[in-house]
Protein backbone atom coordinates (compact mmCIF):
# COMPACT_ATOMS: atom_id res chain seq x y z
CA UNK A 1 0.00 0.00 0.00
CA UNK A 2 1.28 3.35 -0.64
CA UNK A 3 0.34 6.78 0.72
CA UNK A 4 -0.16 10.05 -1.26
CA UNK A 5 2.16 13.33 -1.25
CA UNK A 6 1.92 16.14 1.73
CA UNK A 7 -0.06 13.81 4.10
CA UNK A 8 -0.31 12.88 7.74
CA UNK A 9 1.90 9.69 8.39
CA UNK A 10 -0.16 8.37 11.37
CA UNK A 11 -3.57 9.46 9.98
CA UNK A 12 -2.92 7.05 6.41
CA UNK A 13 -1.39 4.22 8.50
CA UNK A 14 -4.39 4.43 10.50
CA UNK A 15 -7.01 4.90 7.49
CA UNK A 16 -5.00 1.75 5.86
CA UNK A 17 -5.12 -0.53 9.55
CA UNK A 18 -8.57 0.48 9.58
CA UNK A 19 -9.34 -1.73 5.94
CA UNK A 20 -6.72 -4.24 6.67
CA UNK A 21 -4.52 -3.16 4.48
CA UNK A 22 -0.48 -2.45 4.76
CA UNK A 23 1.59 0.28 4.07
CA UNK A 24 4.88 -0.36 1.93
CA UNK A 25 5.93 2.61 0.91
CA UNK A 26 5.36 6.80 1.64
CA UNK A 27 5.68 9.53 -0.46
CA UNK A 28 6.26 13.14 1.31
CA UNK A 29 6.26 16.38 -0.71
CA UNK A 30 6.73 18.53 1.71
CA UNK A 31 6.58 22.88 1.51
CA UNK A 32 6.33 21.50 -2.19
CA UNK A 33 3.31 23.90 -3.38
CA UNK A 34 0.53 21.66 -5.49
CA UNK A 35 -1.50 24.33 -6.86
CA UNK A 36 1.80 26.05 -8.87
CA UNK A 37 2.35 24.41 -12.63
CA UNK A 38 6.32 25.50 -12.24
CA UNK A 39 6.68 23.12 -9.22
CA UNK A 40 7.92 19.52 -9.51
CA UNK A 41 6.97 17.66 -7.03
CA UNK A 42 9.56 14.61 -6.52
CA UNK A 43 7.88 12.65 -4.50
CA UNK A 44 4.56 12.79 -6.34
CA UNK A 45 5.87 11.90 -9.87
CA UNK A 46 7.86 8.67 -8.09
CA UNK A 47 4.30 7.30 -6.94
CA UNK A 48 2.70 8.16 -10.11
CA UNK A 49 5.46 5.76 -11.57
CA UNK A 50 4.74 3.37 -9.48
CA UNK A 51 1.42 2.97 -9.53
CA UNK A 52 1.89 2.32 -13.26
CA UNK A 53 4.76 0.08 -12.89
CA UNK A 54 2.20 -1.59 -10.03
CA UNK A 55 5.74 -2.05 -7.77
CA UNK A 56 8.19 -0.52 -5.99
CA UNK A 57 11.69 -0.11 -7.04
CA UNK A 58 12.75 -3.17 -4.93
CA UNK A 59 9.69 -5.14 -6.49
CA UNK A 60 7.11 -4.92 -3.86
CA UNK A 61 3.54 -4.87 -5.11
CA UNK A 62 1.36 -1.57 -4.66
CA UNK A 63 -2.03 -2.10 -4.74
CA UNK A 64 -3.90 1.59 -3.61
CA UNK A 65 -3.20 4.33 -2.32
CA UNK A 66 -4.25 6.12 0.93
CA UNK A 67 -4.55 10.01 1.87
CA UNK A 68 -5.60 12.42 4.23
CA UNK A 69 -7.42 14.54 1.78
CA UNK A 70 -7.60 15.25 -1.99
CA UNK A 71 -6.46 18.41 -2.25
CA UNK A 72 -3.46 17.04 -0.39
CA UNK A 73 -2.67 15.22 -3.60
CA UNK A 74 -3.33 17.18 -6.01
CA UNK A 75 -4.94 21.21 -6.42
CA UNK A 76 -4.78 21.09 -10.31
CA UNK A 77 -7.05 19.05 -12.67
CA UNK A 78 -3.97 18.29 -14.90
CA UNK A 79 -2.28 16.82 -12.09
CA UNK A 80 -5.67 14.79 -10.45
CA UNK A 81 -6.55 13.37 -14.12
CA UNK A 82 -2.61 11.95 -13.99
CA UNK A 83 -3.17 10.25 -10.25
CA UNK A 84 -6.53 9.16 -12.03
CA UNK A 85 -4.77 7.31 -14.67
CA UNK A 86 -2.03 5.91 -12.90
CA UNK A 87 -4.23 4.47 -9.98
CA UNK A 88 -6.53 2.79 -12.44
CA UNK A 89 -3.95 1.66 -14.99
CA UNK A 90 -4.51 -1.48 -13.58
CA UNK A 91 -7.91 -3.09 -12.39
CA UNK A 92 -8.48 -3.95 -8.75
CA UNK A 93 -6.58 -0.83 -6.89
CA UNK A 94 -8.00 0.41 -3.92
CA UNK A 95 -8.47 4.26 -2.70
CA UNK A 96 -9.43 5.55 0.56
CA UNK A 97 -8.52 8.85 2.89
CA UNK A 98 -9.46 9.90 5.62
CA UNK A 99 -13.06 9.99 5.38
CA UNK A 100 -13.25 6.19 3.79
CA UNK A 101 -12.81 4.07 0.84
CA UNK A 102 -13.62 6.02 -3.16
CA UNK A 103 -13.81 3.45 -6.04
CA UNK A 104 -11.69 5.54 -9.08
CA UNK A 105 -13.26 3.17 -11.45
CA UNK A 106 -16.49 4.68 -10.91
CA UNK A 107 -17.06 7.94 -13.40
CA UNK A 108 -19.39 9.44 -11.20
CA UNK A 109 -16.17 9.41 -7.77
CA UNK A 110 -13.70 10.18 -10.58
CA UNK A 111 -15.74 13.65 -11.89
CA UNK A 112 -16.56 14.48 -7.96
CA UNK A 113 -12.56 14.45 -7.42
CA UNK A 114 -11.95 16.32 -10.34
CA UNK A 115 -14.56 19.03 -9.29
CA UNK A 116 -12.93 19.01 -6.28
CA UNK A 117 -9.19 19.88 -7.54
CA UNK A 118 -10.81 22.67 -10.06
CA UNK A 119 -12.91 24.20 -7.02
CA UNK A 120 -9.16 24.05 -4.85
CA UNK A 121 -7.58 25.70 -7.72
CA UNK A 122 -9.90 28.71 -7.88
CA UNK A 123 -9.65 29.09 -4.06
CA UNK A 124 -5.76 29.04 -4.60
CA UNK A 125 -6.14 31.82 -7.70
CA UNK A 126 -8.78 33.94 -4.90
CA UNK A 127 -6.01 33.99 -2.48
CA UNK A 128 -3.24 34.47 -5.12
CA UNK A 129 -4.97 37.66 -5.85
CA UNK A 130 -5.73 38.48 -2.79
CA UNK A 131 -1.76 38.79 -2.03
CA UNK A 132 -1.34 40.67 -5.01
CA UNK A 133 -4.01 43.18 -4.21
CA UNK A 134 -2.42 43.66 -0.84
CA UNK A 135 1.00 43.53 -1.74
CA UNK A 136 0.11 46.08 -4.62
CA UNK A 137 -1.78 48.48 -2.15
CA UNK A 138 0.85 47.94 0.84
CA UNK A 139 3.46 49.22 -2.30
CA UNK A 140 1.26 52.14 -3.48
CA UNK A 141 1.05 53.39 0.67
CA UNK A 142 4.93 53.11 0.55
CA UNK A 143 4.88 50.47 3.43
CA UNK A 144 7.62 47.88 3.53
CA UNK A 145 7.11 44.14 2.66
CA UNK A 146 7.76 41.34 5.18
CA UNK A 147 10.61 38.51 4.25
CA UNK A 148 13.98 38.83 4.66
CA UNK A 149 15.19 41.81 6.48
CA UNK A 150 16.49 44.01 3.32
CA UNK A 151 20.92 44.73 3.41
CA UNK A 152 21.33 48.44 4.51
CA UNK A 153 18.71 48.35 7.07
CA UNK A 154 17.41 47.81 10.75
CA UNK A 155 15.19 45.10 11.00
CA UNK A 156 11.85 47.38 11.24
CA UNK A 157 12.82 47.84 7.89
CA UNK A 158 12.47 51.65 7.85
CA UNK A 159 15.70 52.78 9.81
CA UNK A 160 18.90 52.68 8.09
CA UNK A 161 21.49 50.51 9.75
CA UNK A 162 24.71 52.38 10.42
CA UNK A 163 27.24 49.72 9.66
CA UNK A 164 25.53 48.70 6.42
CA UNK A 165 23.88 51.41 4.86
CA UNK A 166 27.38 53.17 4.31
CA UNK A 167 28.84 50.25 2.41
CA UNK A 168 25.37 49.94 -0.07
CA UNK A 169 26.04 53.91 -0.55
CA UNK A 170 29.98 53.40 -1.73
CA UNK A 171 29.13 50.43 -3.53
CA UNK A 172 26.95 52.37 -5.46
CA UNK A 173 28.91 55.04 -6.00
CA UNK A 174 32.00 53.22 -6.82
CA UNK A 175 30.04 50.98 -9.80
CA UNK A 176 29.31 54.65 -10.99
CA UNK A 177 32.49 55.97 -11.03
CA UNK A 178 33.47 52.66 -12.97
CA UNK A 179 34.45 49.69 -10.45
CA UNK A 180 33.42 46.24 -11.01
CA UNK A 181 30.82 44.40 -8.85
CA UNK A 182 33.22 41.81 -8.70
CA UNK A 183 35.81 43.64 -6.80
CA UNK A 184 33.52 45.15 -4.00
CA UNK A 185 32.06 41.46 -3.92
CA UNK A 186 35.85 40.59 -3.25
CA UNK A 187 36.50 43.91 -0.84
CA UNK A 188 33.06 42.94 1.90
CA UNK A 189 34.22 39.30 1.78
CA UNK A 190 38.22 40.78 2.80
CA UNK A 191 36.14 42.71 5.88
CA UNK A 192 33.73 39.77 6.81
CA UNK A 193 31.13 41.40 5.81
CA UNK A 194 27.52 39.28 5.57
CA UNK A 195 23.98 39.52 4.23
CA UNK A 196 21.72 39.71 6.04
CA UNK A 197 21.06 36.11 6.39
CA UNK A 198 24.54 35.64 7.43
CA UNK A 199 25.77 34.46 4.32
CA UNK A 200 29.08 35.23 2.21
CA UNK A 201 28.37 37.88 -0.44
CA UNK A 202 28.32 37.03 -4.25
CA UNK A 203 28.64 39.50 -7.10
CA UNK A 204 24.76 38.00 -8.24
CA UNK A 205 23.91 39.31 -4.73
CA UNK A 206 25.55 42.67 -4.93
CA UNK A 207 24.26 43.31 -7.81
CA UNK A 208 20.38 42.39 -6.46
CA UNK A 209 21.18 44.72 -3.60
CA UNK A 210 22.59 47.99 -5.66
CA UNK A 211 19.49 47.45 -8.41
CA UNK A 212 17.03 47.08 -6.03
CA UNK A 213 14.88 50.76 -5.87
CA UNK A 214 14.31 50.66 -2.48
CA UNK A 215 17.78 52.17 -1.82
CA UNK A 216 16.72 55.53 -2.90
CA UNK A 217 13.53 55.22 -1.43
CA UNK A 218 11.27 54.26 -4.63
CA UNK A 219 9.03 50.39 -4.46
CA UNK A 220 9.71 48.03 -7.12
CA UNK A 221 6.98 45.27 -7.96
CA UNK A 222 8.29 42.72 -10.21
CA UNK A 223 11.13 44.79 -11.95
CA UNK A 224 8.63 47.69 -12.03
CA UNK A 225 8.46 50.85 -10.57
CA UNK A 226 5.23 51.46 -8.18
CA UNK A 227 3.57 54.78 -9.62
CA UNK A 228 0.94 57.28 -8.33
CA UNK A 229 -1.74 58.46 -10.48
CA UNK A 230 -0.04 61.42 -11.65
CA UNK A 231 2.89 58.68 -12.72
CA UNK A 232 5.66 59.64 -10.21
CA UNK A 233 7.21 57.17 -8.52
CA UNK A 234 5.57 56.37 -5.00
CA UNK A 235 8.22 57.24 -2.57
CA UNK A 236 8.38 54.88 0.71
CA UNK A 237 8.16 55.23 4.41
CA UNK A 238 12.09 53.89 4.97
CA UNK A 239 15.31 55.76 4.53
CA UNK A 240 16.91 55.70 1.38
CA UNK A 241 20.37 55.50 0.96
CA UNK A 242 21.63 57.17 -1.85
CA UNK A 243 19.80 59.90 -4.60
CA UNK A 244 17.33 58.72 -7.21
CA UNK A 245 19.28 60.40 -9.77
CA UNK A 246 22.59 57.98 -8.25
CA UNK A 247 20.04 54.68 -8.42
CA UNK A 248 19.12 55.78 -12.25
CA UNK A 249 22.76 56.26 -13.04
CA UNK A 250 23.38 52.44 -11.35
CA UNK A 251 20.48 50.99 -13.29
CA UNK A 252 21.48 52.34 -16.83
CA UNK A 253 24.53 50.74 -16.27
CA UNK A 254 23.06 47.66 -15.94
CA UNK A 255 20.58 47.80 -18.68
CA UNK A 256 23.23 48.55 -20.85
CA UNK A 257 24.84 45.93 -20.28
CA UNK A 258 22.30 43.71 -20.60
CA UNK A 259 22.47 40.75 -23.10
CA UNK A 260 26.06 41.65 -23.94
CA UNK A 261 28.68 38.92 -23.42
CA UNK A 262 31.36 40.42 -20.86
CA UNK A 263 34.96 39.49 -21.40
CA UNK A 264 36.87 38.45 -18.88
CA UNK A 265 38.89 42.10 -18.87
CA UNK A 266 35.90 44.25 -18.67
CA UNK A 267 34.85 45.19 -21.72
CA UNK A 268 31.23 44.90 -22.99
CA UNK A 269 30.86 45.07 -26.95
CA UNK A 270 32.56 47.64 -27.61
CA UNK A 271 30.95 50.53 -25.99
CA UNK A 272 30.38 49.57 -22.84
CA UNK A 273 33.53 48.40 -21.04
CA UNK A 274 33.98 48.28 -17.00
CA UNK A 275 36.37 45.69 -15.38
CA UNK A 276 34.46 42.37 -14.08
CA UNK A 277 37.40 40.98 -12.08
CA UNK A 278 39.85 43.04 -10.35
CA UNK A 279 42.89 43.23 -12.55
CA UNK A 280 46.66 43.49 -11.29
CA UNK A 281 48.43 46.26 -13.34
CA UNK A 282 46.87 49.59 -14.25
CA UNK A 283 47.41 49.09 -18.09
CA UNK A 284 47.38 46.25 -18.95
CA UNK A 285 44.89 46.04 -22.34
CA UNK A 286 45.59 49.50 -23.10
CA UNK A 287 49.51 49.31 -24.26
CA UNK A 288 50.31 48.33 -27.52
CA UNK A 289 53.89 47.82 -29.47
CA UNK A 290 55.29 50.41 -31.93
CA UNK A 291 57.84 48.93 -33.65
CA UNK A 292 57.57 48.95 -37.42
CA UNK A 293 57.64 46.02 -39.34
CA UNK A 294 59.88 45.39 -42.81
CA UNK A 295 57.05 47.14 -44.50
CA UNK A 296 56.42 49.79 -42.42
CA UNK A 297 53.48 49.03 -40.12
CA UNK A 298 52.92 48.87 -36.58
CA UNK A 299 53.83 45.35 -34.90
CA UNK A 300 50.43 46.62 -32.47
CA UNK A 301 50.74 43.47 -30.61
CA UNK A 302 49.33 44.05 -26.92
CA UNK A 303 52.08 44.17 -24.08
CA UNK A 304 51.92 41.44 -21.63
CA UNK A 305 53.64 42.09 -17.96
CA UNK A 306 56.61 39.91 -16.96
CA UNK A 307 59.10 40.77 -14.22
CA UNK A 308 63.30 40.19 -14.43
CA UNK A 309 65.14 39.01 -10.97
CA UNK A 310 67.47 42.09 -11.31
CA UNK A 311 64.27 44.83 -11.91
CA UNK A 312 62.06 45.14 -8.67
CA UNK A 313 59.51 47.06 -10.87
CA UNK A 314 57.18 44.77 -12.76
CA UNK A 315 58.14 45.54 -17.26
CA UNK A 316 55.85 45.57 -19.95
CA UNK A 317 56.78 43.93 -23.13
CA UNK A 318 56.11 42.92 -26.24
CA UNK A 319 55.41 39.30 -26.93
CA UNK A 320 57.88 37.07 -29.01
CA UNK A 321 56.98 36.32 -32.49
CA UNK A 322 56.09 32.64 -31.44
CA UNK A 323 52.72 34.43 -29.71
CA UNK A 324 52.09 37.12 -32.74
CA UNK A 325 54.48 39.90 -31.03
CA UNK A 326 57.76 41.24 -31.98
CA UNK A 327 59.40 40.81 -28.47
CA UNK A 328 61.17 44.09 -29.70
CA UNK A 329 59.91 46.59 -27.43
CA UNK A 330 59.83 46.48 -23.42
CA UNK A 331 59.19 49.26 -20.45
CA UNK A 332 59.48 49.95 -17.01
CA UNK A 333 56.02 49.40 -15.79
CA UNK A 334 56.27 51.84 -12.73
CA UNK A 335 57.07 54.71 -15.19
CA UNK A 336 54.66 54.13 -17.53
CA UNK A 337 51.59 53.86 -15.19
CA UNK A 338 52.96 57.12 -13.65
CA UNK A 339 53.18 59.08 -17.03
CA UNK A 340 49.68 57.74 -17.98
CA UNK A 341 48.18 58.29 -14.65
CA UNK A 342 49.11 62.19 -15.23
CA UNK A 343 47.89 62.50 -18.49
CA UNK A 344 44.81 60.73 -17.92
CA UNK A 345 44.35 62.81 -14.70
CA UNK A 346 44.59 65.87 -16.85
CA UNK A 347 42.37 65.25 -19.19
CA UNK A 348 39.72 64.63 -16.67
CA UNK A 349 40.12 68.40 -15.23
CA UNK A 350 39.43 69.14 -19.17
CA UNK A 351 36.51 66.60 -19.40
CA UNK A 352 35.40 68.45 -15.79
CA UNK A 353 35.56 71.98 -17.26
CA UNK A 354 33.77 70.81 -20.35
CA UNK A 355 31.12 69.13 -18.38
CA UNK A 356 30.26 71.76 -16.44
CA UNK A 357 30.45 74.45 -19.25
CA UNK A 358 27.72 73.09 -21.27
CA UNK A 359 26.05 69.70 -21.85
CA UNK A 360 26.63 67.04 -24.43
CA UNK A 361 23.94 65.83 -26.34
CA UNK A 362 23.63 62.07 -27.53
CA UNK A 363 24.45 62.19 -31.57
CA UNK A 364 22.68 59.43 -32.70
CA UNK A 365 19.30 60.36 -31.37
CA UNK A 366 17.74 61.74 -34.97
CA UNK A 367 18.93 58.32 -36.31
CA UNK A 368 17.45 56.43 -33.76
CA UNK A 369 13.97 58.58 -33.64
CA UNK A 370 13.88 58.22 -37.63
CA UNK A 371 14.44 54.30 -37.50
CA UNK A 372 11.31 53.89 -34.89
CA UNK A 373 9.55 56.09 -37.21
CA UNK A 374 10.34 53.59 -40.05
CA UNK A 375 9.40 51.06 -38.69
CA UNK A 376 6.25 52.08 -36.95
CA UNK A 377 5.20 53.27 -40.83
CA UNK A 378 5.94 49.55 -42.43
CA UNK A 379 4.02 48.14 -39.32
CA UNK A 380 0.74 50.19 -40.15
CA UNK A 381 1.36 49.53 -43.80
CA UNK A 382 1.75 46.16 -43.70
CA UNK A 383 -1.32 45.60 -41.58
CA UNK A 384 -3.53 47.21 -43.76
CA UNK A 385 -2.42 44.99 -46.55
CA UNK A 386 -0.13 47.39 -48.35
CA UNK A 387 2.75 46.05 -47.77
CA UNK A 388 3.40 42.21 -48.54
CA UNK A 389 4.53 39.72 -45.62
CA UNK A 390 8.04 39.13 -47.73
CA UNK A 391 8.92 42.57 -48.03
CA UNK A 392 7.96 43.16 -44.14
CA UNK A 393 9.87 40.59 -42.67
CA UNK A 394 12.71 41.17 -44.68
CA UNK A 395 12.92 45.10 -43.94
CA UNK A 396 11.70 44.83 -40.08
CA UNK A 397 14.15 42.48 -38.58
CA UNK A 398 16.91 44.86 -39.86
CA UNK A 399 15.18 48.05 -38.82
CA UNK A 400 14.86 46.38 -34.98
CA UNK A 401 18.04 45.49 -35.02
CA UNK A 402 19.30 48.57 -36.04
CA UNK A 403 17.13 50.28 -33.43
CA UNK A 404 18.09 48.04 -30.82
CA UNK A 405 21.77 48.65 -31.38
CA UNK A 406 21.04 52.33 -31.14
CA UNK A 407 19.32 52.11 -28.16
CA UNK A 408 22.03 50.23 -26.57
CA UNK A 409 24.12 53.36 -27.47
CA UNK A 410 21.66 55.61 -25.95
CA UNK A 411 21.51 53.70 -22.59
CA UNK A 412 25.79 53.91 -22.67
CA UNK A 413 25.56 57.29 -23.27
CA UNK A 414 23.27 57.96 -20.30
CA UNK A 415 25.18 56.05 -18.18
CA UNK A 416 28.46 57.77 -19.27
CA UNK A 417 26.92 61.17 -19.00
CA UNK A 418 25.82 60.24 -15.37
CA UNK A 419 29.31 58.88 -14.25
CA UNK A 420 30.64 62.38 -15.65
CA UNK A 421 28.02 64.25 -13.27
CA UNK A 422 28.50 62.16 -10.27
CA UNK A 423 32.33 62.64 -11.26
CA UNK A 424 31.95 66.46 -11.36
CA UNK A 425 30.98 67.21 -8.04
CA UNK A 426 34.41 65.41 -6.67
CA UNK A 427 37.57 67.08 -6.85
CA UNK A 428 39.64 66.38 -8.95
CA UNK A 429 42.52 67.14 -6.17
CA UNK A 430 40.66 64.59 -4.18
CA UNK A 431 40.46 61.83 -6.90
CA UNK A 432 44.22 63.15 -7.55
CA UNK A 433 44.95 62.44 -4.17
CA UNK A 434 43.39 59.08 -3.79
CA UNK A 435 45.03 57.81 -7.06
CA UNK A 436 48.33 56.95 -5.71
CA UNK A 437 47.56 56.12 -2.36
CA UNK A 438 47.44 52.49 -1.38
CA UNK A 439 43.87 50.55 -1.58
CA UNK A 440 43.98 50.14 2.25
CA UNK A 441 44.79 53.59 3.14
CA UNK A 442 41.89 54.65 1.23
CA UNK A 443 43.46 54.43 -2.48
CA UNK A 444 41.18 54.05 -5.10
CA UNK A 445 40.51 50.39 -6.50
CA UNK A 446 42.32 49.36 -9.68
CA UNK A 447 39.33 49.29 -11.63
CA UNK A 448 37.81 52.73 -10.93
CA UNK A 449 41.77 53.99 -11.90
CA UNK A 450 41.19 51.70 -15.17
CA UNK A 451 37.41 53.28 -15.51
CA UNK A 452 38.84 56.30 -16.04
CA UNK A 453 41.47 55.78 -17.88
CA UNK A 454 38.94 53.28 -20.63
CA UNK A 455 36.86 56.94 -20.98
CA UNK A 456 40.01 58.92 -21.46
CA UNK A 457 42.04 56.91 -23.79
CA UNK A 458 41.54 54.24 -26.43
CA UNK A 459 45.22 52.90 -26.51
CA UNK A 460 49.16 53.75 -25.79
CA UNK A 461 51.24 53.48 -28.11
CA UNK A 462 54.95 52.59 -26.79
CA UNK A 463 57.50 52.92 -29.39
CA UNK A 464 61.21 51.33 -29.60
CA UNK A 465 64.19 53.16 -27.59
CA UNK A 466 67.04 51.21 -28.87
CA UNK A 467 69.11 48.43 -27.56
CA UNK A 468 70.70 48.25 -24.17
CA UNK A 469 69.19 50.13 -20.98
CA UNK A 470 68.26 53.70 -21.48
CA UNK A 471 66.77 56.36 -19.63
CA UNK A 472 62.51 56.52 -19.89
CA UNK A 473 61.58 58.95 -22.44
CA UNK A 474 57.70 59.57 -22.31
CA UNK A 475 58.00 60.87 -25.78
CA UNK A 476 57.78 57.43 -26.92
CA UNK A 477 54.72 56.76 -25.81
CA UNK A 478 51.56 58.15 -27.89
CA UNK A 479 48.45 58.40 -25.69
CA UNK A 480 45.56 57.62 -28.66
CA UNK A 481 42.70 59.97 -26.85
CA UNK A 482 39.17 59.42 -27.30
CA UNK A 483 37.08 61.86 -29.03
CA UNK A 484 34.43 63.88 -28.01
Amino acid sequence: MSTGCRTSTASNRETAERHGWTVVHEYTDNDKSAAKADVVRDDFEAMLRALRAGELADGTAVQGVVIVAEDRLARRPGDYERFVEAITYQDGRVFADARGMKDLYSEDTESMGLFGAVISKMEVRKMQRRMRRSHRMRAQQGLPVGGTRPFGWKPDRLTLDPNEAPLVRQAILDLISGRSLHSITNEWRRKGVRTSLGNEWLTSSVKVTVRNARVCGWREINGELVRDPAGNPVVGQWEPIVTPDQWMAVKNIFDARRGHYIYRDGRVGQILASDFREPNYLLTGFLRCGRAKPDGSLCNAPLRVTHHKDCVQHIYLCPTKTVGGCGGVGRRGDMVDLFISEAVLAKLEEVQLAASAEPVEWTGKAEYDDAKSRLEELRVQWTAGNVTNELFFSVAPELEKRIARLRTEAQNFTAATQRRQVRSATDIAEIRRRWYLPEEEGGLPLTIKRSYIREALLAVIIYPAGKGRRKFNPDLLEPIWREG
